[in-house]
């Protein structure tokens, strides 16, 4: 068992984020296509996958998934943040120290072994390779049903700050993840095949809702900076309803929607849940940057997306609205005409697992 130890300055500190990241989701979205365990909770999306193997480009991060024992971090690498684009821009940017760390946390990766040890050095090529394959399987896995992921996520996070509300921070650490967590104050006890102890000692604690996660929960710290909040990503798909109800599709709402907005805004509009620049969408939509920026227009005009100029780029984000919109006709047309596999954004053990390595 896990025991974690929150102080009063702790529990002061504790925060509900809104997700780990979708670049951290898509990571961790491999582990349901190739991890051992059941995973039953991910059979209708996985099922999606049948027919042949995963995409060549996300071999690389396929390779650094663990066996038992720690965990690779890539959310400490690639940030929380929403934008798929600033995730990888994170990523290449991130100092070698902290990826040295978080490769060392792998007890057993398949990886080419020199391809590993270039990254440790920094070699530039090498993490460009990897910020690579990380794209490739964010399209793959995750790209094209972000739009219901986040909704959902949202309705999670709009849980528990009701729960906040009502009855504060002891029962949100009562509720959030039972019976796997359990709050006896002043600590958190998670179910835990091994035995280990955390003093938090007023850094604080930050609850991330992640789909792809099964128990138990994660405790992910800060390995450079000790006074960094620590981050429990626990598990939101844990039954076979809100599984049922997350990867269902509709094809006859899926066509109403693409009559409503026409196929290329569709498109677009479930592209924009990533967050993206008007040239990364004239990109994935294969469409000039004035086109898209006019798509983009029409979507912001009916309230489905928000723009917000970033120095000289302009970022597009969906809106509630546009949220909702997707998740109620579960809409997954994807990109028109994705990039090719590798490319960089910019510029359980089953049976019916498909064949990645």
């Amino acid at each position: 068992m896990l025991r974690v130890h929150l102080t009063t300055d702790d529990l002061l500190r504790v925060r509900v984020a809104p997700t780990v990241g979708p670049l951290a989701e898509a990571y961790h979205s491999l582990e349901a296509l190739t991890g051992p365990g059941g995973w039953a909770q991910f059979r209708p999306w996985r099922q999606k996958f049948r027919g042949g193997p995963l995409a060549e480009g996300i071999r690389p991060l396929a390779s650094l998934i663990p066996g038992p024992g720690p965990c690779f971090d890539l959310g400490a690498l690639t940030g929380t943040g929403p934008s798929v684009e600033a995730g990888l821009d994170q990523l290449l940017g991130a100092p070698d120290e902290l990826v040295r760390l978080e490769l060392g946390n792998i007890a057993a990766p398949r990886a080419d072994q020199r391809w590993i040890r270039a990254l440790m050095e920094g070699d530039l090529t090498a993490r460009q390779r990897l910020a690579d394959s990380v794209a490739a399987c964010h399209r793959f896995t995750v790209g094209p049903y972000w739009g219901r992921i986040q909704a959902h996520l949202d309705a999670v996070r709009a849980d528990l700050a009701r729960s906040l509300l009502s009855g504060g921070v002891e029962q949100l650490l009562g509720t959030f993840c039972t019976p796997t967590i359990r709050w006896r104050a002043p600590v958190l006890e998670i179910g835990y095949p091994h035995a280990s102890e955390v003093h938090l000692k007023g850094r604080g604690l930050v609850l991330a809702p992640m789909v792809f996660l099964a128990d138990p929960p994660v405790l992910l710290t800060d390995s450079l900076d000790p006074d960094a909040p620590a981050v429990l990503a626990f598990p939101t798909v844990r039954d076979p309803l809100t599984a049922a109800q997350l990867w269902s599709e509709d094809p006859t709402d899926r066509q109403s929607l693409t009559a409503l907005l026409g196929r290329t805004r569709a498109a677009a509009l479930e592209i924009v849940t990533e967050g993206c620049t008007t040239t990364e969408l004239a990109r994935r939509l294969n469409v000039s940057p004035s086109s898209a920026s006019q798509h983009a227009t029409v979507l912001r005009n009916a309230r489905l997306i928000t723009t917000q100029r970033r120095g000289g780029a302009v970022l597009h984000t969906v809106t509630r609205l546009g949220i909702d919109l997707l998740n109620r006709t579960a809409c997954g047309p994807g990109p028109v005409g994705p990039a090719p596999d590798g490319a960089h954004p910019r510029a359980p053990r089953t049976d019916d697992r498909p064949s990645i390595l």
